[in-house]
């Protein structure tokens, strides 16, 4: 075999190596990146941290003493609750319901009486509920929305007759009954959890130091305080 054809067979062979290196290399990325791709796309995305939610109830008031310090205490923390207002509570506390108004809590109705709803004839009934809520109407500009039954006594008469959303309660903190901060604060913590709504008073100075003591405490936790209307949306 002559010297050249040797030569021309050499440099043939490296030319079909090098052809073999680019089709493998070139493979070679392809897949790397498809893979690459595929492992982007299978990554799971991070779960959005939802925080739990409470709401905070007050009924009874307004007091003329309590409410307003417990409003101070809500503004300084920047949480807003509910308050189910009582008709024959209001007189001489206007001020204290337009304040609630302004400082973004919401205002429902706890009937102008509290009375056992269904011991009652219906059309009392409903004119005390109107009464009621004619007068927060005056005060803040807004009819309420929602309404607490005295007792929590409803039924489903009444429910069909009247044209609110009623509210009732997942955790009773029994502060009536106490009157004791570190019993309705340690009740409370036992019994909540996340979505639940709390029943309390701003009636009893217990009842308003027990409530700001479980605000510090639940948000240390985890938690974060919404109106009614926000959880029952949610």
């Amino acid at each position: 075999m002559s010297w050249m054809k040797i030569k021309r067979q050499g440099m043939l062979f490296l030319m079909i190596m090098a052809m073999d290196i680019l089709l493998f290399g070139g493979l070679f990325f392809i897949v790397r990146d498809r893979e690459e791709t595929v492992r982007t796309v299978d990554q799971p995305k991070a779960k959005a941290m939802i925080p739990k939610q409470v709401a905070l109830t007050f009924d009874d008031g307004p007091h003329a003493d309590f409410t307003p310090m417990l409003l101070d205490g809500l503004k300084e923390r920047g949480v807003k609750v509910t308050f189910f207002l009582m008709g024959e509570n209001i007189e001489g506390k206007e001020e204290i319901v337009k304040r609630m108004e302004a400082e973004g809590h919401l205002i429902g109705s706890h009937s102008y009486k509290h009375q056992q709803m269904t011991k009652l004839q219906e059309g009392t009934v409903l004119d005390s509920i109107e009464k009621n809520s004619e007068l927060i109407a005056s005060i803040t500009g807004k009819y309420p929305l929602y309404l607490r039954p005295p007792y929590g006594d409803w039924n489903d008469t009444l429910e069909n007759d009247v044209n609110m959303t009623t509210v009732f309660w997942t955790v009773d903190s029994l502060d009536w009954k106490y009157q004791n901060t570190a019993k309705t604060v340690r009740k409370i913590l036992q019994d909540t959890d996340d979505g639940d709504i709390i029943l309390m008073h701003d009636i009893f100075k217990t009842s308003v130091d027990a409530a700001l003591e479980v605000i510090d405490t639940l948000e240390k936790e985890g938690y974060t305080f919404v109106t009614v209307d926000e959880l029952l949306i949610d």
